[in-house]
């Protein structure tokens, strides 16, 4: 078995991640804030360094104004 980090699915809900944040018009470092996180803590979630739990899904998904079927296959 794969580690989810590496997997298909993460991979994907990375990109997802990311194309959201542009369509919203944020960057990172305002993403940072509004998630009291860390410019480096997002793009480490965006680079796939970092596995997404749902909780964390669910605040990206607020932020963005997006369903969390957006971020799913």
């Amino acid at each position: 078995m794969t580690k989810a980090i590496y997997s298909k699915d993460h991979t994907y809900i990375v990109e997802q991640i990311k194309k959201a944040r542009q369509e919203a018009g944020l960057n990172q470092q305002g993403v940072a804030q509004l998630l009291g996180k860390t410019q480096s803590h997002v793009s480490k979630v965006e680079a796939g360094q970092r596995r997404i739990d749902i909780v964390a899904l669910k605040e990206y998904a607020r932020i963005y104004k997006k369903s969390l079927d957006y971020f799913l296959k």
